[in-house]
């Protein structure tokens, strides 16, 4: 028996290694990772420490949990794309006391051919040494004896801990205990910790140079709607409603202040995430070739449903075209939840039930992006689902247009990260108030009540210090105008919600549109959208 059983084994390994074989090839290179950990390394504090942990897996429902996503900063760093593992990097280098010297460690997920052929093939240790590029690998069982003192560095830079991760009794080497083990061997106690919040706006700050602090302010002012508590602290609340810079640099001294005479720690749960966004906001070329192939195959799916858009389309129907074109092209997954809200939905910003049954002769904005090996695009495009706009959307489609234009033309070196913000409402703001929707640039912003770019990159929000624009910086371009059903004017601008979002390469010589084979323009869409699809002729039977 104790032989079949080796026999079965031995069978299913073989057959789980064949059925992984045909893998892309197109994957991020060790080379990449490695030397993200080298200019992460040099970016630390002397004497230091960073320690990053896999994303947690999330359970859907019962025994099945939702498709595992590592955690970007992981990723970035690896390459590694299993849950249970820490990364260990040092400033300096380190020698154990069998005389190897090193300046990072992996613990990752132990070879098990009972789990794999549940769950998959795992890399294990020496997958990891060979595929990746480390040298010193190690089981996660083993991370309780890594033997790191990390009471003798000055700075353990790590993200703190969010509590979003169970506790497997089957697995001792799971994420829960990996934190459980790094919180012993590092003396925390979540009871002095700061919260992680205000910290991370008081980084946020301290990390802004002054002419770009309105930007800060703003982001500060959608912070206090989703986190409350921020509104106790007097100095955030000063800043978000600073009116000018020399107020907001003497409250950006205050908080340095504050920080100086706090208790020391060397456990630093800010520092991290400024050091990676400021790493992960200058793209290189090998992540820009796999980016710019997430950002083409989103204009293709744009372009694919221009062509096959009708007026009997549902939402979801709509929604299935964009990913089943993402598959064709060899993108994994939606880099977020998609959105296509046609009419009144579409004034919903994160609309994302998609179950309008017919989209009728209404706008339909569709915001969508693939993700392709872990780099994601963000493109939104607004058409008429009859293939005609009718004379307000058009009004309000090209003031939108004109806007994107003045944006993406501020999309330059050296300009503030706010720049194509400002363009783009001042001219949405004019033309709003040009065409009697608005009296007022405060009541004009309720119709263009979001900014109009972010980082993008392995977050569909990629993080980024918001300081000047930089060569290799992709940004987004996203201005729009939502009139909901009931709004304080004329009922003929009812229901009407355009976006236009493109994916903005910044480079030394002038912006370049990633997202431009995707029409832009009304009667770009207009002609395309006359055009024969390849789907018309798929024709499913009723199911009535």
């Amino acid at each position: 028996m104790k032989n079949v059983i080796i026999l079965i084994i031995t069978v299913c390994v073989s057959f789980f290694v064949k059925a992984q074989e045909g893998l892309p090839t197109d994957y991020l290179s060790a080379e990449f990772h490695k030397s993200r950990r080298d200019a992460l390394r040099k970016s630390m504090p002397n004497n230091s420490v960073a320690v990053f942990f896999a994303n947690p897996v999330r359970n859907r429902a019962n025994d099945v949990d939702f498709v595992y996503h590592q955690d970007p900063d992981f990723y970035y760093l690896t390459g590694y794309r299993e849950p249970h593992a820490v990364l260990v990097v040092f400033s300096e280098n380190q020698t154990n006391s069998e005389g190897t010297v090193y300046n990072e460690l992996i613990y990752v997920q132990e070879k098990n051919p009972q789990a794999e052929q549940w769950t998959g093939k795992r890399l294990g240790i020496e997958g990891v040494k060979n595929k990746l590029g480390f040298d010193l690998a190690f089981n996660g069982s083993d991370f309780n004896k890594s033997g790191v003192e990390y009471s003798k560095f000055d700075k353990v830079l790590f993200n703190n801990f969010n509590n979003d991760y169970r506790d497997s009794k089957r697995n001792q080497a799971d994420l829960h205990s990996l934190i459980e083990q790094f919180k012993e061997q590092a003396n925390y106690d979540e009871n002095t910790m700061p919260d992680p919040i205000k910290s991370r706006i008081y980084e946020m700050i301290k990390a802004t140079d002054i002419e770009n602090s309105a930007n800060v302010a703003q982001n500060i002012g959608r912070a206090l709607e989703y986190y409350p508590d921020l509104k106790n602290d007097k100095v955030i609340i000063d800043y978000a409603q600073a009116t000018d810079s020399n107020r907001r640099f003497e409250l950006k001294q205050q908080i340095i202040k504050i920080e100086q005479e706090t208790p020391k720690s060397n456990l630093d749960t800010q520092m991290l995430s400024q050091l990676m966004a400021g790493l992960r906001q200058i793209k290189t070329e090998e992540e820009l070739v796999l980016l710019t192939k997430a950002v083409r195959i989103s204009a293709m799916g744009q372009r694919e449903i221009m062509k096959a858009m009708h007026p009997n389309m549902s939402e979801m129907e709509i929604q299935g075209i964009h990913e089943f074109v993402y598959k064709k092209y060899g993108s994994e997954y939606e880099g977020y939840p998609s959105i296509v809200g046609a009419g009144n939905n579409g004034c919903v910003l994160h609309y994302i039930e998609n179950t309008k049954m017919q989209v009728n002769n209404e706008l339909v904005l569709m915001d969508l992006g693939a993700e392709y090996h872990g780099y994601s695009a963000d493109v939104t495009r607004t058409i008429p689902a009859n293939g005609t706009f009718t004379n307000e959307q058009k009004i309000i489609y090209d003031l939108v247009y004109k806007a994107q234009e003045a944006g993406i033309a501020a999309a330059k070196v050296g300009n503030g990260f706010n720049a194509a913000d400002a363009a783009s409402r001042a001219v949405i703001h004019k033309g709003l108030i040009d065409l009697g929707i608005a009296e007022t640039d405060k009541e004009a912003r309720q119709y263009f009540p979001h900014g109009t770019s972010h980082y993008l990159g392995l977050d569909v929000h990629d993080p980024g210090l918001y300081g000047a624009f930089q060569p290799n910086m992709v940004i987004t371009v996203e201005p729009g105008i939502y009139i909901p059903d009931g709004s304080n004017c004329d009922k003929k601008w009812w229901g009407i919600a355009v976006r236009i979002e493109d994916d903005i390469l910044i480079t030394k010589d002038g912006p370049i549109n990633l997202s431009a084979e995707a029409p832009r323009t009304s009667h770009e869409i207009e002609t395309l959208m006359k055009e024969k699809s390849a789907l018309d002729d798929f024709v499913l039977p009723t199911l009535d």
